[in-house]
């Protein structure tokens, strides 16, 4: 018994995992290797518009300095508030020192309670004092207790000086500071974009569709819309050309890519023979590494600045057999729209083959009967030598029946003109 049980402790029990229906099992390898391809897959623009791209190696750092405004824009707003406060330090600290340095070599300092010697700045008597009148002359604060005298001319010279710089200073790093304050990047955060582009038929016609959308009552005013494909390609010499970019025409012949972005709009892009997407099928969809970025552009109408926000769509996110649920309802004197529908899609019949094949298709549907009788008779295999044969022993008989249709004809005509 002793030994039945530790035989029985010292065995692995036996765990039995839960067996899935067939399906599941069929379309787990599938899912799994849809989530290992999506990981895999590297954006070139990110979901929230920022792009994926890092600047290394950059030897001409100089060319930052020569456009220093836009490079103070440009930064985060910790450095810029550093910068601020760190510059308007260094200018009051520097003419401070300048003040104190004119006081000590005419001797102010020396004569601090001498009521019959002339100071150049009156009541300054130090370093700490001389910073304070420089902060009240570059602020034009004016306390009227430390007050330069005529009696200096150097000292007139610097505060000259002062002013004009401090006016200089002043309106940089206040126009920095407005112009950072007032860049339009926030408000590309309440324009909207589908989160996944889909492929079904409009209009007889296999087309790429996506959504976007406005959340402010405030409009975007001359809205446009922009998209790229992104795919690396190779070339006929075999030069490999990596995230090559290739337009993707969303209405620019038709004004369709101009945009009256009041309520959410399908933007839509007709899939022909000029189409990137002309030869590729749902299979081949499946497999293909691309990326599609699109580009909202336009001026915000309380501002008048340019904004632009941008989003892009993998492989995995193009759902092909989908439309996009209805978002916008009629009530009672105005429309309603629905922003919790606003990514809802839902499957629809859709050929899974390509807009190139499905028009092979429609040409073939299309074709005259000759041409349909001339394919039988080839597929009945009659030599095409033995059908001229025939054409040429029966072109001399059929000649001389026209001939004399068109003499009867004539000799029709003339009597009947005789008789009138």
């Amino acid at each position: 018994l002793t030994s039945a049980c530790v035989q029985d402790v010292e065995s692995p029990a036996l765990i039995r995992k839960p067996k899935l229906p067939k399906q599941a099992r069929e379309d787990l390898p599938k899912q799994l290797a849809e989530m290992d391809r999506a990981k895999r897959i590297q954006r070139y623009v990110q979901k929230d518009g920022k792009c994926n791209v890092h600047h290394g190696n950059v030897r001409e750092t100089y060319r930052y300095l020569t456009d220093i405004f836009t490079t103070l824009v440009d930064l985060k707003w910790r450095f810029n508030l550093f910068i601020f406060v760190l510059v308007y330090t260094v200018t009051w600290l520097f003419f401070g020192f300048m003040w104190w340095l004119i006081a000590y070599l005419r001797g102010d300092l020396d004569h601090i309670a001498d009521n019959q010697w002339t100071p150049c700045v009156n009541n300054l008597n130090g370093f700490v004092s001389a910073f304070l009148f420089s902060i009240e002359t570059e602020t034009t604060i004016g306390y009227g207790y430390r007050v330069i005298t005529d009696k200096c001319p150097e000292g007139i010279v610097l505060l000259l000086v002062q002013s004009v710089l401090g006016s200089i200073v002043n309106a940089f790093m206040v126009g920095c500071m407005f112009v950072k304050i007032s860049q339009p990047k926030k408000r590309a955060e309440t324009l909207v974009f589908s989160t996944n582009a889909v492929i079904s038929m409009r209009d007889g016609r296999l087309c790429l569709m996506f959504r976007v959308g406005d959340l402010r009552n405030s409009h975007i005013v001359e809205a446009s819309i922009r998209a790229k494909l992104i795919k690396s390609k190779q070339t006929k010499e075999g030069e490999f050309i990596p995230l090559n970019q290739t337009d993707i025409n969303v209405g620019y012949n038709t004004g369709d890519d101009r945009l009256f972005l009041v309520s959410p709009l399908i933007i839509c892009h007709e899939i022909n023979q000029h189409s990137p997407f002309w030869e590729i099928s749902q299979a081949h969809l499946a497999k293909e590494e691309l990326e599609i970025v699109v580009i909202l552009e336009g001026m915000v109408e309380a501002t008048g600045m340019t904004c632009q926000a941008r989003s892009s769509y993998v492989s995995s996110e193009i759902k092909w057999g989908y439309r996009f649920t209805p978002v916008l309802t009629l009530e009672d004197g105005f429309y309603e729209v629905d922003y919790n529908s606003f990514h809802d899609i839902y499957e629809t019949d859709t050929p899974a083959c390509s807009a190139r094949e499905l028009a092979d298709m429609a040409n073939r549907a299309r074709l005259p009967l000759t041409w349909s009788l001339a394919s039988k008779l080839s597929q009945q295999g009659l030599p095409e030598s033995e059908q001229e044969g025939q054409e040429t022993r029966t072109s001399p008989d059929s000649q001389a029946k026209s001939r004399q249709t068109e003499r009867n004809g004539d000799i029709a005509n003339i009597e009947s003109e005789s008789k009138v």
